[in-house]
């Protein structure tokens, strides 16, 4: 389990950064920048863990909580699928971070980021591999920014249904995966990763009347 020993071992404001979605198919990159300024309350310390690791009803208790308790600062980034493909997925992961923390009430004097590489904060950053299951700070951001990009993906379901993006927040899921081959791509795809880009072209037989050339007159 995650625990304080990283923002203790500082002593000052520190704030702890993650980002979900950097996996997915479709929809933005979201991160979460989160800053406890008198410590962790029992109610959370004993419950934040990974966000992957968490049934969604336990992530949005989390959520509810962090957001009710005073003391905890929160501020909340993302990245557009146009950000994405214009950076990179890397890059426009690290765009969302310097948003989420850029939002934050308060400035901290050192960020934790989950990951081996970090962005410019404008203050010191630590690297922490695996650092969602080891700062509590890290755990979270992880679980802010899970519930909020899953409710994104959510919204954005109901108006693009045929791709189950409320059951796979964006993934490539077999649903979502035939959903690319049978409609294409949304305005909310990657269309620069080169998943999305195969399972287009391979829908799309050689000899097809949309491939083929047609004849001149």
């Amino acid at each position: 389990m995650p625990d304080y020993a990283l923002e203790n071992a500082h002593g000052g404001r520190v704030a702890g950064v993650d980002e979900v979605g950097r996996g997915p198919l479709a929809g933005p990159v979201v991160a979460a920048a989160v800053m406890f300024l008198s410590g962790v309350p029992g109610v959370l310390a004993d419950r934040l863990d990974d966000s992957k690791k968490l049934k969604p009803a336990v992530r949005q208790q989390l959520y509810d909580v962090l957001h009710a308790t005073p003391g905890v600062l929160i501020g909340v980034g993302a990245a557009s699928v146009s950000e994405i493909e214009r950076y990179n997925i890397l890059r426009a992961s690290w765009v969302a971070m310097q948003r989420a923390v850029g939002r934050l009430p308060q400035s901290p004097e050192l960020v934790l980021v989950d990951g081996n590489a970090a962005p410019d904060f404008g203050c010191p950053a630590r690297c922490v591999v695996g650092g969602d299951a080891i700062s509590l700070s890290i755990s979270a951001a992880s679980v802010v920014a899970k519930v909020i990009r899953d409710r994104l993906m959510t919204r954005l379901a109901q108006r693009w249904p045929s791709y189950g993006w409320d059951r796979n927040a964006g993934y490539g899921t077999p649903i979502h995966r035939a959903a690319l081959m049978a409609d294409g791509i949304s305005p909310h795809h990657r269309a620069a990763f080169g998943t999305v880009r195969r399972i287009v072209q391979a829908s799309v037989s050689p000899y097809s009347p949309q491939s083929a050339e047609q004849p001149s007159c």
